[in-house]
């Protein structure tokens, strides 16, 4: 699947957003890959806003979380 630059960089603007609402006890080795790999997911399956992106992934971190500990 190929995105264009506009939506890349909404997706990295959102991956940054994620993490950096991850507190620093839960910031576990694996984890932004993860993160980005949700979100790339969301981005794929239609979801191209930032706010949905964000909202997409931060409702998976904590299962992302609890799967890479």
């Amino acid at each position: 699947m190929k995105f264009s630059s506009e939506l890349i960089q909404t997706m990295r603007d959102a991956l940054e957003t994620v993490m950096a609402s991850v507190p620093a006890d839960q910031s576990v080795f694996g984890l932004k890959a993860a993160v980005a790999e949700s979100i790339l997911r969301a981005a794929a399956h239609g979801q191209t806003s930032f706010d949905g992106l964000v909202a997409s992934a931060s409702d998976q971190l904590q299962s992302i979380i609890s799967m890479l500990t």
